[in-house]
């Protein structure tokens, strides 16, 4: 009995160093993501994203040297619980640097305690222009604003569209109204009259009253800032409702992924929406990411796995040039990134009133023939536009 305990001990001793020198030769960062709740597709999406990237990165010897991988945990999308993650995190992980999150919500209780505690935080997909305009020293952002997501769509409406009216549909969650206030602000110079500012709550189950109200207005332009689920019963209902348009346009968001087109169905056919990001975009990587991301999920990666992918090669280069692995060591790191990835050129600048923010090229997509493809800028066009778009009562 005594000879069996020996030997359990002795065991139990080696298999302890073994997994020490494993976890010495480990970097360990969890992301906090939606992995259930109504924004969990976008959690989903940046998932896989992001495993892709950490699998390329140890293959490519990693981080120092060192093996690097990343785990998840499920915020449900509610800023409360993001911040009890990342704090847990900082307490009890004493991870030097956080990424990740999906909504401008989420983002924005992430950044306070970053802040707070003195801990590099990289913004991936929150959007909403304060997270990046608080003078915070420690928090990052890959992804534009809200400010700059539509400066293509801006480009198009006043070289192709050149409308005179236009209505704004927008939720009222952080990334709704900065959204909204955004295009008001970016029209202002287009000779466009506002009609009408319509807010919603998140996830109403009928718009036709409001958009009722709208059809009565005939606008040129219906520009919708809305996640996907009511992205799409919005455009179906608009189609029950045979609301012409000389254009529907979405905000980003739930118009820019597949999932948009999967749910409305014909009704997405024509809708325009600005992007951060596409596919074709010609960025060097961009499409044999989109390959691998295809071939794990069934499905073309959306702009929002652009960033995470990104975001973590961001990451893995920033804690490669930092001389340790402390927190104020990788927040001067971040600070001096210059670097190409598949999401475009990434470097941390401080103008128009944003710190450390992210500057690039927006992009425009267009549902044609059941897919979404590029339109504008038409350096970057798939496909050419389709202008005017047919009334509801022509097409077939």
């Amino acid at each position: 009995m005594k000879k069996i305990l020996n030997i359990l001990i002795v065991f139990l001793f080696f298999s302890f160093c073994k997994n020490s020198s494993k976890e010495e030769n480990t970097i360990h960062l969890t992301i906090p993501l939606p992995l259930t709740g109504s924004q969990s597709s976008f959690g989903e999406i940046e998932k896989e994203a992001y495993l892709i990237a950490m699998e390329e990165i140890n293959a490519k010897g990693g981080i120092k040297g060192k093996r690097l991988s990343i785990s998840f945990e499920d915020s449900q999308g509610k800023p409360e619980i993001s911040r009890a993650i990342v704090e847990k995190l900082i307490d009890e992980n004493q991870q030097p640097v956080l990424l990740g999150e999906y909504s401008s919500s989420c983002s924005k209780a992430i950044a306070a305690v970053a802040e707070e505690r003195k801990i590099p935080y990289l913004v991936v997909t929150g959007a909403a222009d304060d997270i990046t305009r608080q003078n915070y020293k420690y928090v990052f952002r890959i992804n534009p604003s809200t400010k700059y997501y539509s400066s293509g769509l801006i480009s198009f409406l006043k070289e192709v569209v050149k409308p005179k009216t236009i209505v704004i549909l927008y939720e009222s969650s952080d990334f709704g109204v900065s959204g909204a206030k955004a295009i008001k602000e970016d029209i202002k110079d287009l000779g466009i009259k506002v009609l009408a500012e319509e807010k919603y709550e998140k996830g109403s189950p009928d718009f036709k009253p409001i958009l009722t109200k709208i059809k009565s207005l005939n606008p040129d332009i219906i520009y919708m800032v809305s996640y996907v689920m009511d992205a799409s019963l919005i455009m179906k209902q608009i189609k029950e409702l045979r609301i012409n348009a000389n254009l529907f346009a979405g905000g980003a968001a739930g118009f820019a992924i597949p999932e948009f087109i999967e749910n409305a169905g014909d009704a997405a056919e024509y809708v325009v929406t600005a992007t951060l990001w596409s596919p074709e975009v010609k960025y060097p990587g961009a499409k044999e990411f989109a390959q691998k991301f295809k071939e794990r999920t069934g499905k073309l990666p959306s702009y929002h796995a652009a960033e995470a992918y990104s975001a973590l090669y961001v990451i893995a280069d920033a804690l490669n040039r930092a001389k340790d692995l402390s927190s104020e060591s990788i927040r001067e790191a971040l600070s001096q990134t210059d670097m190409m990835t598949v999401f475009g050129p990434v470097k941390f600048e401080n103008k128009d009133g944003f710190q450390n923010q992210n500057f690039i090229d927006t992009l425009v997509l267009q549902v044609i023939d059941g897919k979404h493809e590029t339109i504008w800028p038409q350096k970057f066009a798939s496909k050419p536009y389709v202008y005017p778009i047919p009334k509801w009562e022509e097409r077939k």
